[in-house]
């Protein structure tokens, strides 16, 4: 059973949540403050978190960042903000989904689910591959530059993979989102650039000359390599 973190200073919300994420079978932990939410995912090691942003000691954002340093865990934030540049900011920060207050429980549920679907999503294969300093090994799930493995988040990491998959293929914005996000995403496509620029940041101390994301202006992105061993 996936165990479920609620980060919600609010009881009435937190409990309405934890009540519905059990009904869908999901296993609960609650944390009422941010210092509380950092010992609970440290010991407890969820699968997912549901992370409100405005917190009565740490905010969701350095409580977001200090996940994003240990795990590629899945978290969805939670604000009563509603403006875009609060959303871009925490999906450009690492988060994998957003849903501003007030919101349907069971929408939170088929969020949650989602997520957790899109995670799971990473492509099978025994294939280890590697272009120069760069290993990609796709059963393991994972990347290393120089001998030192990438702290991906799961999107982002099943993105990459996706793209490493299909080398010097050009993919849309949509096709992107249609294989990494998935049908039931209502989303901006503004999301494919932000990942993209979060792989390209964990990808800086890899030499052009052994490949690169190529951005082609009006077509898509492509993972622009030469060769492989």
């Amino acid at each position: 059973m996936k165990t479920i973190l609620i980060v919600e200073d609010e009881l009435v919300i937190s409990r309405v949540l934890k009540v519905y994420l059990q009904k869908a079978n999901f296993n609960v932990e609650q944390a009422f403050t941010g210092q509380e939410a950092i010992e609970k995912f440290d010991f407890i090691k969820p699968s997912l978190v549901v992370l409100d942003v405005m917190l009565p000691d740490l905010d969701g954002w350095s409580i977001l960042k200090y996940i994003r340093e240990r795990s590629s865990c899945p978290v969805i934030m939670l604000t009563a903000l509603g403006e875009i540049d609060q959303k871009l900011s925490g999906l450009n920060q690492g988060a994998d989904d957003y849903m501003t207050k007030p919101f349907i429980a069971d929408e939170v549920v088929a969020r949650v689910n989602a997520v957790l679907r899109r995670s799971a999503q990473i492509i099978e294969s025994n294939e280890t591959i590697y272009y120069g300093s760069l290993k990609i090994d796709f059963k393991g799930h994972s990347v290393s530059l120089n001998g030192i493995e990438l702290n991906f988040t799961p999107r982002d990491l099943s993105l990459f993979l996706f793209l490493a998959q299909h080398p010097n293929q050009t993919f849309t914005r949509e096709q992107l989102i249609e294989h990494i996000w998935g049908y039931d995403y209502e989303g901006s496509d503004r999301a494919v650039d932000l990942a993209i620029k979060r792989i390209r940041k964990m990808l800086k101390n890899w030499p052009s000359s052994e490949g690169e994301i190529k951005t082609l202006r009006g077509l898509g992105y492509q993972f622009c390599v030469s060769e492989k061993r």
